[in-house]
């Protein structure tokens, strides 16, 4: 169930990358962790799960390149494969050998495509509701990327009624108005509608296709942790995943969508904090 968070979410820190600028928070101590939201969240999606890893953990939070309070630099494409190499670079920037990695939607994919194929180490790898098998873009992403100059020439205030109805969708339980105005935030007006379309076009399930092929080698314990009431990538997906990942444990979020930890972040915590016990 959604808890309220007393504090508004805020990002701390910002460091410079190769692919321009993130946005970041540390919070609690003990064995490192870091979350990696997916499309189209931010960080803010974690608010209510980091406090209860961080009564274990040290926990990392980032905004992806060209989500939330990230920004890529100029001609940057906020792909996969881009978010993986700044994975990489944070990492060595708060000089973490081999933390926990927890990845939702295309931070799932970011977290694999890190972990095979930029070498990243990890002590655990968690798979919150992952892009990474693909085909696995919506049909409203596909008609995004086939449509662009429409979407992109569109009027802000119907794009941002378009968006504000596919964060519907997202959750199994109805966003309440503060969440839904925090997750429409970086997307109003025409910056935020741009930033929008160059994410929509640079996701593609292409960059994760190496990490796929090499889903046999990972020896590291894994989770792959579904919401039961996923309505953008089944929970039939999650058990295909599990299944091509030696060893990989299996959980279930009850009441949750596809925004596993918006819906019920007690749960989506207490299965992480279960499985990194």
């Amino acid at each position: 169930m959604t808890t309220q968070t007393a504090q508004p979410w805020r990002l701390d820190q910002r460091i410079r990358v190769t692919g321009g600028e993130v946005a970041a928070r540390v919070l609690g101590e003990g064995p490192p962790v870091v979350l990696v939201h997916g499309t189209p969240a931010w960080s803010y999606l974690w608010r209510d799960v980091a406090p209860l890893l961080a009564r274990r953990h040290t926990v990392y939070v980032w905004d992806l390149l060209g989500f939330g309070e990230s920004r890529a630099a100029p001609a940057t494409a906020p792909s996969i494969t881009r978010q993986a190499r700044t994975l990489a670079e944070l990492l060595a920037h708060w000089n973490l050998d081999a933390p926990a990695l927890v990845g939702h939607d295309i931070g799932g994919g970011t977290v694999i495509r890190a972990h095979l194929v930029e070498h990243v180490p990890a002590s655990h790898i968690a798979l919150v509701d992952a892009a990474v098998l693909g085909p696995w873009n919506t049909p409203f992403t596909e008609h995004q990327q086939q449509h662009a100059d429409v979407y992109r020439t569109m009027p802000p205030d119907i794009f941002s009624d378009l968006i504000a109805a596919r964060f519907r969708t997202a959750t199994h339980r109805a966003l309440t108005p503060e969440s839904a105005a925090a997750y429409l935030a970086p997307w109003t007006g025409h910056d935020g509608q741009q930033r929008w379309l160059d994410q929509v076009a640079a996701v593609s399930f292409e960059d994760t296709r190496d990490a796929v092929a090499r889903l046999g080698e990972i020896s590291v314990p894994t989770l792959v942790l579904w919401g039961e009431q996923d309505q953008w990538i089944p929970l039939s997906t999650g058990e295909r995943l599990a299944a091509a990942i030696p060893g990989a444990r299996t959980a279930t979020v009850p009441d949750a969508g596809h925004f596993v930890a918006e819906d019920n972040p007690a749960d989506t915590a207490a299965a992480l904090l279960r499985f990194l016990a």
